[in-house]
């Protein structure tokens, strides 16, 4: 029982991590391609209050459910396709923490721009721009686990 548990848990968490980041990816694309600085500002500001209240506690639960759970059903972590799943979860968290930041700096940027009724500045393009990209391998990492999670291939890293 406990294990469906810590199963429920863990598919609800992984979710939360995906589809949090699949609606701010498209939200701020979305308010982007307005160009208008206020509602970049307001939609920023919503994504970084998102990203804090539900993407970081997912991402700080997950991994605590995941070893629960792996440890419930007698799973060895360095299984092969947990290791590769653990390895693509860095991945994801080392684009993921740069991205808050840059939406910080966005929310700023586009709430200056705002306030002296001006332009967004062309550091608002460039931080957009690595936003932007950084989404790419982070979604490909997150696609990666969910794969490695329903498939659990055999794999051998050593």
């Amino acid at each position: 029982m406990l294990e469906q548990w810590l199963l429920l848990a863990h598919v609800i968490g992984a979710t939360v991590l995906f589809g949090t980041g699949a609606g701010i990816a498209f939200f701020m694309v979305m308010a982007h391609r307005t160009r208008d600085p206020a509602l970049i500002a307001h939609v920023a500001a919503t994504v970084v209050i998102a990203d804090t209240v539900f993407t970081a506690t997912a991402a700080l639960l997950q991994p605590v459910s995941g070893y629960l759970l792996a440890r419930s059903i007698g799973w060895d972590l360095s299984e092969g396709w947990i290791a590769l799943s653990l390895l693509l979860y860095v991945v994801t968290g080392l684009f993921w923490l740069p991205v808050v930041w840059i939406q910080i700096q966005l929310r700023d940027l586009a709430r200056a721009a705002a306030r002296s009724g001006s332009a967004l500045p062309p550091s608002y393009d460039r931080l957009y721009r690595i936003w932007f990209a950084f989404a790419f391998p982070a979604f490909s990492a997150v696609l990666g686990i969910f794969w490695l999670m329903l498939t659990k291939p055999s794999i051998a890293l050593f």
